[in-house]
């Protein structure tokens, strides 16, 4: 692409001449922060919205899983309906079927109903995190575009961490209904400044023109939508249903890998298909696509187990295990934008490698958890994860839209974040597994090593035997209650060696990235991007 065809397409056509582009990377980045934010501020709130509507916990995880499923089917149909609308009308379209179904989820009257609104809220909210990146890569110049990244990356990564912490706030204070509710204001005022200031540019609207002879790829679409639908809930629901014991699990695994092996010479062969896989096959965006794909598994496995482990064995309520992410959120807004930076004159590979092995880091400390750690030593390995995790997700989305043509930025944004969200269900699903299988290993290990003929045992016995009768317990009782306290002890120490072996696979999954980024080529850093065709 020539540099006067860039000028053409710079921010100034892209977003009027008055309108500086910040403020549309602000007013953007917002909407894709509340669309993020939706995938983990449930969580929290699932026993809330369990005993409000009088159902199961089981059940109403299902408000977790159709949101990750609705999400997931319409990133593949949002790059074909950006173009044949216009970016601005589909990101306002789906913003607003967003900020509707927020209201709705707040005001379901049973299980059911919460669960088509929460479809109709992934759909709208699918629909708008690609086509913000596009409206990004089209609003500022190649030489600004990791900066404006930087601001997006701050909304996608921080996000997830504000969900648990702002959920369980909301769910112990006011009700579960405000975990949907809070989009309401946001959704109607972002509607409001985009409708106001987005100009499209030229070329959306030579694209668009482009876009009326071609027909959407409707028979890939149910393809994708079938394979990514019935992986998310195979992985989402496999441990609860017992994987393939589960008559459930094995028949939505067949229908997963049919649709897989009917997708890919289908999308091969199509003119037009909805997800272009001769892109993902490329080594460029390919190496970018399984690093997404590892990164969403470790920053959504961590965001959802790091809470549940201090939850759990440390005691904390749901706001200050929360918090005790947030001093890592915190340095990764910071580094989001030391980052963008850098990735002006630093080129991708490096900074991928670097991040991934500060994250890699930060895991291999988590393995060293046990009873006596305090709030800063959890919170101050947050924060060393928080200075990698953008080392990583900003280069990314640099390195992706590398030689990618114009025409394809709204596909290969779709893509990357459908790698994101699939990366963060196979990360949630791997940990789980880990630690349920590996909990009950270390327990019958350490059970053998519990033996009352022992004279550790006996002697263990005696001794808080012991305490309890000088704390006023009499004999009976305190020999009761010494027996009950080694059997928690026992589980305790199973749910930590547990919780070491998660950490040593998130380890590993990290250290994945580096050589992946090292197969990366070298981009062209600040001038025009090149566009390969």
């Amino acid at each position: 692409m020539s540099a006067a065809a860039i000028q053409a397409d710079s921010p100034a056509s892209a977003s009027g001449r008055a309108v500086n582009p910040w403020v549309i990377a602000i007013l953007v980045a917002l909407a894709s922060f509340m669309e993020v934010l939706d995938t983990t501020i449930a969580n929290v709130a699932l026993p809330y919205i369990a005993g409000g509507m009088g159902v199961s916990e089981d059940e109403a995880s299902w408000v977790v899983t159709t949101y990750l499923v609705a999400n997931a089917i319409i990133l593949t149909a949002s790059s074909y309906l950006a173009k044949r609308f216009g970016r601005k009308p589909f990101f306002l379209i789906s913003l607003g079927l967003f900020t509707l179904s927020s209201l709705l989820c707040g005001n379901a009257p049973n299980l059911n109903a919460l669960l088509l609104f929460r479809i109709l809220q992934g759909v709208g909210g699918g629909g708008m995190v690609p086509v913000a990146q596009s409206i990004l890569a089209d609003s500022f110049p190649p030489a600004k575009r990791g900066q404006a990244f930087a601001l997006f990356g701050v909304a996608v990564v921080v996000a997830p961490v504000v969900g648990p912490t702002l959920g369980g706030w909301l769910s112990d204070n006011i009700s579960w209904q405000w975990c949907f509710l809070v989009n309401v204001p946001v959704g109607v005022f972002a509607m409001a400044m985009i409708a106001l200031v987005l100009r499209e540019p030229k070329t959306a609207r030579a694209e668009r023109q482009s876009q009326q002879g071609n027909k959407f790829d409707v028979v890939g679409f149910i393809l994708i939508a079938t394979f990514l639908g019935a992986l998310e809930v195979v992985l989402d629901r496999g441990l609860e249903y017992d994987w393939f014991g589960s008559p459930f699990i094995v028949t939505f695994a067949t229908i997963c890998g049919l649709a897989f092996v009917l997708m890919i010479p289908w999308e091969m062969s199509h003119r037009n298909p909805a997800v272009d896989l001769r892109m993902v096959a490329s080594r460029q965006f390919g190496a970018c696509f399984l690093v997404m794909l590892a990164t969403g598994a470790i920053l959504l496995a961590t965001t959802q187990f790091l809470p549940q482990l201090v939850q759990q064995d440390f005691g904390y309520t749901a706001t200050w295990a929360g918090l005790m992410l947030s001093p890592g959120g915190l340095v990764t807004m910071v580094m989001m934008f030391v980052v963008g930076r850098l990735a002006a004159r630093v080129q991708p590979k490096y900074l991928i490698v670097a991040g991934a092995v500060i994250v890699a880091l930060s895991m291999y400390d988590m393995t060293n958890v046990y009873g006596d750690l305090g709030f800063w030593y959890m919170a101050r390995l947050r924060m060393l994860f928080g200075i990698g995790l953008p080392l990583i997700f900003v280069p990314i989305m640099t390195a992706s839209f590398d030689g990618i043509h114009p025409s394809k930025t709204d596909q290969a944004s779709a893509i990357i974040n459908a790698a994101r969200n699939t990366g963060g269900s196979i990360g949630v699903s791997i940990v789980s597994n880990v630690l349920t299988h590996r909990q009950q290993f270390h327990q019958n290990r350490l059970v053998e090593q519990v033996i009352p003929s022992s004279p550790q045992y006996q002697d263990t016995l005696q001794h808080v035997t012991n305490y309890f009768t000088a704390n006023g317990s009499s004999l009976a009782q305190a020999h009761d209650q010494a027996i009950q306290w080694i059997g928690q002890q026992v589980q305790a120490q199973a749910s930590f060696l547990g919780y070491m072996d998660a950490f040593w696979v998130l380890m590993l999954i990290s250290l994945s990235a580096v050589p992946l980024a090292l197969a990366l080529r070298k981009v062209k850093l600040g001038g025009p991007v090149h566009m390969g065709h």
